[in-house]
Parts: structure tokens; sequence; C-alpha cells
């Protein structure tokens, strides 16, 4: 099996479609019709059913996936290992965040790093989703989910506070009572449910049983500035959040708090260009903490 065959029919498998694998591979979509068709000619078999709502593995597909993991994990492992050992401060490297996280913390961290390795070149993901630094997505992520994989190296960057606000314009509209009704009659700002399930039942540890929730959002930015807009009261970050001119913050004793993380793989850990980005991301946090 060639490897450039195999990783697209890997692609084909995780997205579905030839047209999304092509995108996640940066590749034209007739060239990954073209090697899926080379790969099932070499191998002499079927590796998918062409259907309506896209491609589904065959028998023979579901066999040969184990064995393309496995090449997969050869090829990421040789990546990692020969980046291991490259000393220059000039290249590629891809980080991972959230959009607030980026836009405070790494892109002020980049900005400085550039001043001292102009040659070195970031390639910014803002997502919700976990990158897989195993599968080379990025080299560095930051995260609030401490990883559970032992290849993984984590290093603890700031524990941040949360806190219930809302817009001033909100409260000219409704009145807020006592700690004890909380967020009843309320409405509420909360994320989707698969972004953060405890919002299913409680913000900032406040039943919301009896609010009303009047939008469900993917990322901070736009909780922050649904919030700002007047849209209901939400959890937000209070160093984001307590010194807007347009909020005001609610119940100051109710809050909770979240870690945030950096991460990278540790055969990347003496990458000189990985460890350049890492220094200049947990300076930033240690300049953030103490300015």
């Amino acid at each position: 099996m060639d490897w450039d065959d195999t990783r697209i029919f890997l692609a084909i498998y995780r997205a579905g479609t030839l047209r999304s694998a092509a995108a996640a591979l940066n590749i034209d979509q007739a060239t990954a019709g073209r090697r899926l068709a080379a790969l099932e000619q070499a191998l002499n078999a079927r590796l998918f059913l062409r259907t309506p709502s896209g491609y589904v593995a065959t028998p023979a597909g579901e066999h040969a996936l184990a064995a393309a993991e496995m090449m997969e994990k050869a090829s990421d492992k040789l990546q990692r290992e020969i980046a291991g050992i490259d000393n220059r401060l000039s290249g590629v490297v891809r980080v991972a965040t959230s959009d607030t996280m980026a836009s405070h913390f790494v892109i002020p961290a980049m900005k400085k790093l550039h001043a001292a390795h102009p040659d070195i070149r970031i390639v910014l993901s803002t997502a919700t989703q976990l990158s897989n630094l195993t599968r080379r997505e990025a080299d560095i992520a930051v995260r609030l989910v401490r990883p559970t994989d032992p290849d993984l190296i984590a290093r603890h960057l700031t524990k941040r506070k949360l806190g219930l606000f809302a817009a001033k314009s909100y409260l000219e509209k409704h009145e807020v009572t006592a700690d004890s009704k909380g967020l009843d009659g309320h409405d509420i700002i909360t994320y989707q449910h698969r972004i953060v399930p405890r919002h299913a039942e409680k913000i900032c540890g406040l039943p919301i049983a009896n609010a009303r929730v009047t939008m469900e959002v993917s990322s901070a930015m736009m909780m922050l500035e649904a919030t700002r807009a007047g849209m209901g009261i939400a959890e937000l970050a209070v160093h984001l959040a307590e010194n807007d001119p347009l909020l005001t913050r609610l119940w100051p004793e109710r809050e909770d708090s979240y870690d945030v993380w950096l991460v990278m793989h540790g055969d990347l850990a003496r990458t000189a260009r990985v460890r350049a980005v890492a220094d200049a991301i947990v300076g930033c946090f240690t300049w953030k903490k103490n300015g």
C-alpha cells in the first residue's frame, strides 16, 4: 500500500465524502478520486460504496482501516522524531486554541515571538474541537482540558474565574432580585450542550430550570458579544468582562473557575521553533498574571 494513497483512504473514511476529504488534505477532488481508484486497483478490492449520502466503507474497507491507521501512526511518529532534532528557529508551528484565548493571550505572545524570531511562521487554528496532536493537526494547543494521553506533555498556565454578567441595557428592563431567586424568570445565554454539558442544568452554580434560554453559542467570543447585546445573563470569564463598560457583574459571590493548559507532544518538545513558541505563550500568561 502506498502511503499517499492510504492517507486519502483514511480521509474519506473519516469525512464521509470525497469533497470533504480533499479539502482536509488540501488537494483537489479529482486527485483524491484518482488516488482512491489507484489504491482500490492495487488491492483488487472495492473499499467504499458510493451512496447518495456519501462514501460508506465496504467490509474490505473496514478490514483495511486498521492497517491504514498503523501506517498513519508510523508516518506521524517519523515526522515527530525528525522534527524533534530540528534546531532551526524557523519554519511552521501549528497552534490550536479558542478564539478568546487567541485574542487575549496567544496573539500577543506571537507578536513578541515574531520580534525575536521573524522566520517562525504560525498557523493558528481556533475552534471548540480539541485538535489531535498525535496526528500533527497541531504542534501546540492551549486547552481548558488536561490531556490523558501519556505521549502528551501538559503545563498548567493559569486558573481563571467565571462570574455572571448582564448588559446594562438588559438590567434597565429586568429587575435582578436576591441570589435566592437567582435566574428565575430571566433570559440567559448558554453554551451548546455538546460543548459545556453542565450548562444544560446550571450556570455558575445557579439552576436554569426556570430561566429562558435565548441563545446557545459555540464560543466564548460569541457568548461575550451576545451578553453585550443585551440577550440575557451569561457566565463569562471575569478577566474578560469585569472591565467592560457595557456589562455589570451580578451576585459577585457566585463564581466558578477553569484551568488553562499548554499541551504539546513529547517528541516535539526538543524542536527549537516549537519550544520557542511554547516559551512565548508561557511567558505571556506569566506576564498577564503578574501585570
